[in-house]
């Protein structure tokens, strides 16, 4: 017996239909949506967007999402312009001890941690 996979249910916030978008934004594609929840996957990373507003819960959520290349995600977010179109909060790339991150905080609040 192996496990396969893990996909994280990730809170909307208020706003089920900008963050939605937001994440096609970032890239992920939509594999299956069945109204109050959406799958998405990019490069084989897959989580599922689920229509739940909960501040608490989500402020408290994190994602780690391992990455390429942290400038160019830096570099992707701004040349589109998703934190005027979204109101995200995204830091730029720091080295820390385990890579170079990206923190965005989410529609909802929720906290992902992209790392090089």
């Amino acid at each position: 017996m192996s496990f396969l996979s893990l996909e994280p249910f990730i809170p909307s916030g208020s706003n089920f239909e900008g963050s939605k978008q937001l994440f096609q934004e970032l890239g992920f594609k939509i594999n299956w949506d069945a109204g109050d929840y959406i799958g998405f996957e990019r490069d084989g990373c897959k989580f599922i967007l689920q229509k739940y507003d909960n501040k608490a819960f989500a402020e408290n959520l994190m994602i780690n999402v391992k990455i390429s290349s942290a400038e160019a995600l830096w570099k992707e977010v701004n040349e589109k312009g998703l934190i005027e179109k979204f109101g995200i909060r995204i830091n730029p790339p720091k080295p820390q001890p385990y890579g170079i991150e990206v923190n965005m905080i989410d529609l909802a609040g929720v906290c992902w941690h992209f790392v090089e």
